[in-house]
């Protein structure tokens, strides 16, 4: 395995692979965008033949896929690197092939943590009837509005947000789509674009104004718009245990293509 904490350099030598599954690859590829256009200190890049890795600050380790003796070979080298890990996220498999070598090589007991399954954009098909409303993109004058809308989720869904630190955040880089009927009813955001990919995230609805329809339509129209840009994958991620939103998300043309977890390393 080759290291480097130049971004710059990491891309070049496994850029073409990050960009070859561009659905699959969704989180490493906004994410290593974000750090090569605001900066990666802190952060280790790897890469060997038909995979990479990156350790955040925080010391969790984010995977592609390997098979199980291979996620054993890499843990058995980042153990002798004397890099301590936090974690560890990929798809499934290889996070539990992964967690399991670590805790055999260094004794740290692997805590199952976040999972979540992904699914790509086949068929866009808008909700019947659609409900009452319109969409609207956001822009700099509703950064206020848009703060306090990604704040409530982040309560609802057990995440922190410290609204000082927005530009850090994993929202502060996003675009968002308000669905309005006289205000604000439901919340979409969507990343940048990266190697034709866009991923839809956060979606939110109120609590009070849930079963209304709103989440459908303000996704699809976020879908929409990121097709007519030229995206060739359109993903989001959603809570496997979430019976509602996953059957929503399938109506509309969303298909399951992985199931991601994460373990913490105690």
């Amino acid at each position: 395995m080759q290291l480097t904490e130049d971004v710059d350099d990491f891309l070049a030598q496994a850029g073409d692979f990050l960009r070859s599954r561009p659905a699959r690859h969704t989180s490493p590829l906004t994410t290593i965008e974000k750090l090569r256009l605001n900066g990666a200190d802190g952060t280790v890049f790897g890469w060997l033949e038909g995979a990479l890795c990156y350790r955040r600050p925080s010391g969790r380790l984010t995977l592609t896929s390997l098979p199980p003796e291979r996620a054993d070979t890499l843990a058995a080298h980042w153990a002798g690197l004397g890099r301590p890990l936090s974690g560890v996220i990929a798809d499934h498999d290889t996070a539990t092939a992964f967690a399991e070598a670590w805790q055999r090589r260094t004794g740290a007991s692997a805590v199952p943590g976040v999972r979540v399954r992904l699914h790509r954009l086949g068929t866009l098909t808008p909700p019947e009837p659609v409900p009452e409303g319109r969409a609207r993109v956001l822009d700099a004058r509703d950064r206020a509005e848009i703060i306090r809308w990604c704040a409530e989720f982040a309560t609802a869904v057990g995440e922190a947000l410290e609204t000082d630190a927005w530009a850090a955040s994993r929202f502060g880089d996003k675009h968002y789509t308000f669905w309005e009927t006289d205000g604000p009813v439901a919340m979409a955001g969507s990343t940048s674009m990266v190697a034709g990919m866009v991923r839809v995230d956060p979606v939110y609805t109120p609590a009070h104004l849930r079963g209304r329809g709103y989440a459908g339509a303000v996704t699809v129209a976020v879908s929409r718009a990121a097709l007519d840009a030229g995206a060739t994958d359109v993903v989001l991620y959603t809570d496997p245990d979430n019976v509602t939103s996953n059957a929503l998300y399938r109506r509309i043309g969303y298909v399951p293509i992985a199931e991601f977890t994460g373990y913490d390393f105690a």
